[in-house]
Formats: structure tokens, C-alpha cells, sequence
């Protein structure tokens, strides 16, 4: 290992604007200590809702003051350990998932936290944490049966093309959303039952004709009148998921003024809940594990948008792309 320091993205001041909030630095490479990996990251993760409420200092059980570091899923290699290491060796392929990992070319991390994987490519960063929060979110939140109706927002997503699948393997009729139809062949492929494109299709008129008795789980991360649409087609006892609101990132929070919520959830028995994967923590370790056993078994896809980002500099216009809504399947930055 010939390079002494290296490029990080840190957050050098709260901003509404998630390029004006963050800087580039670069610092030296720091050894690891006892029970800790050196870690040269090969891929990150772009998760640009997090990221820029983070910088919009709008994350309630995060109490950060700048300068923070930014980024949570990584896959690379161990370059350095120290003492006392001993379930990894140098050139082990490993997944991260820690807070400030991932929007760096090196991370120093204790052993414990680190994943062994076969090898570090670009598809893990999907499975941990995206698709863990998707099975977690569908199995503890949403109590995910089989022979239900579920619908998916934002299927061709990062998370959402990985919900779609969990739901089809658990035996399900899925519904997914898109707004492209290369978002809707990836749904195809995917085996989605029925794929809804927002911008040529009427959501709530679909819903209402082909599913007069409602949706049983529904699966959202878009928010606004999307939400809305999906409470409203609820079925009795039916389940909603709030695993995000990407409509409303980046933006001003919009006010609006209608009935209260449980004058449509009371006569259906039904349930709006939300899902952090922060207070879930207790599944991710079981979680990971099947999805990985998923995947190199062949019974779940991962999709990685083709759009090539490289490099530190390119993750602010990463995290535009993302927020964009033009990407098909997990959005990666390649150092």
C-alpha cells in the first residue's frame, strides 16, 4: 500500500442543498489499532434521501454538528489489520454498513463490523443495508404473508426492486410502480404481476378497478399524493409501510389540510407504520445472512444502475441522479 493520504466527502455545514452542504478533504491514511480492519473502499452506496436530510440536519435520532462524515454502505478489501484480528486476512472482500464508512477511499473499522463476503462487487451494496431494510421492513413491520396483494412504490428502486422479489418469493400477488418503461422491463424480469407506469397510468383508478377489495401490504417510499393513494386503497386490515417519503426529500415540506388519517384507517381496521432500520437492529445480522445465501444461490437479483459515477468528486451529482428519480435499480460510486 503505497498512498499515505487519502479523499473523503464530509458534511462542512448544514445546507437545505445537499452540494453546498458538503467538501472534500484529504487526510492521512490512519493504521488500525487492536481488533480493527484497514479497509480500501472499492464501491459506495448512494443513499440520497439520508444523505440529504443529514446535511439538512433533519435526521431526529441524529444529533450531528459539522463537520460529519457521510456515506454508509461500502464493499472493499482489508489492506492492514491489527492485532488480534483473526477471522480476516489480508485481501478478504468485506460489506460495511456504518454511518461515515463508504463516502471515503479508506475506512479504519472494528473486525465486528465488518461482513466477509466472496467478493467485492457492486450487487452487495444492495443486499446490506437496502435489502435488509426491505425484508426486515416487510417480515417485523409489515407482517408479510403469502396469498396477499402487495403493492411496491418505487419498484425498480434500490430497495424497491429487492421488496418486489421477497414479496414474489413469500408467494404473493405483487403490484409495482414505476415511471419508465425501462424501469417496467426490469420489473418484467423481475416477475412483477402487475406493473402500474405513474406517468401513463392513473395509480388510484387502476388500483380501484383491478383490485376492488384493496391491497393487503403496501410497501412505500415516495410520500405525498402517492401516500395518499395508498392509504385510500387499503384493504380491510390492510398494512402500510412507511419505509421513506423520497417526494418530499431535498424539498420544503409541504402542508396540506384534509381529514384526519384514522377517519380512513378506523372502518377498515387497517394500519399506517414506519420503518427506521435503526430500531430494528436486533434482525440485521439474521437478515444479511439470508439475503446473501439469496443471492449466491441464484433466487434473488440485484440490480445496479448502469450510470457510471467515479471517484469522490462524483458523488454530489450521485445523489442528484439518484434523487432525480432516473435510476433503475441501487445508484454506485466506483473509487
Amino acid at each position: 500500500m503505497n498512498a499515505k493520504t487519502y479523499k473523503k466527502l464530509i458534511a462542512n455545514q448544514l445546507n437545505q442543498d445537499f452540494k453546498s452542504a458538503v467538501k472534500i478533504v484529504e487526510i492521512p491514511i490512519s493504521q488500525p489499532a487492536v481488533n480493527e480492519l484497514l479497509i480500501k473502499n472499492k464501491f459506495a452506496g448512494v443513499n440520497g434521501g439520508f444523505d440529504t436530510l443529514l446535511c439538512r440536519g433533519e435526521v431526529p435520532y441524529i444529533n450531528l454538528i459539522p463537520p460529519f462524515d457521510l456515506g454508509v454502505e461500502a464493499v472493499g478489501k482489508v489492506v492492514a489489520m491489527g492485532e488480534n484480528v483473526k477471522d480476516f486476512q489480508i485481501g478478504d472482500a468485506v460489506v460495511t454498513t456504518e454511518r461515515g464508512g463508504s463516502y471515503r477511499e479508506y475506512q479504519v473499522i472494528d473486525a465486528n463490523l465488518a461482513v466477509k463476503v466472496r467478493e467485492a462487487t457492486p450487487e452487495l451494496l444492495t443486499l446490506m443495508p437496502t435489502g435488509v431494510s426491505a425484508l426486515v421492513a416487510l417480515e417485523q413491520v409489515g407482517e408479510m404473508r403469502s396469498n396477499e396483494v402487495v403493492l411496491v412504490t418505487a419498484a425498480a428502486g434500490g430497495t424497491g426492486h429487492i421488496a418486489v422479489q421477497l414479496a414474489k418469493l413469500a408467494g404473493n400477488h405483487v403490484i409495482g410502480t414505476c415511471s419508465s418503461e425501462a424501469k417496467a422491463d426490469l420489473l418484467r424480469e423481475l416477475g412483477c404481476d402487475r406493473i402500474i407506469n405513474y406517468r401513463t397510468e392513473n395509480l388510484n383508478q387502476v388500483l380501484k378497478q383491478e383490485y376492488p377489495n384493496g391491497i393487503n401490504l403496501i410497501f412505500d417510499c415516495v410520500g405525498k399524493t402517492v401516500f395518499d393513494t395508498c392509504v385510500e386503497n387499503l384493504a380491510v386490515r390492510g398494512r402500510l409501510i412507511v419505509i421513506g417519503f423520497i417526494s418530499e426529500y431535498a424539498k420544503t415540506i409541504e402542508q396540506i389540510t384534509q381529514p384526519r388519517l384514522y377517519h380512513q384507517l378506523f372502518w377498515k381496521a387497517a394500519s399506517v407504520r414506519g420503518f427506521l432500520m435503526v430500531h430494528y437492529k436486533e434482525y440485521i445480522a439474521e437478515a444479511g445472512d439470508r439475503l446473501l445465501n439469496l443471492f449466491y444461490t441464484n433466487k434473488l437479483k440485484v440490480a445496479v444502475d448502469p450510470k457510471q459515477f467515479q471517484g469522490i468528486e462524483s458523488i454530489p451529482n450521485a445523489v442528484d441522479y439518484l434523487l432525480s428519480g432516473q435510476n433503475c435499480g441501487k445508484v454506485v460510486v466506483r473509487f
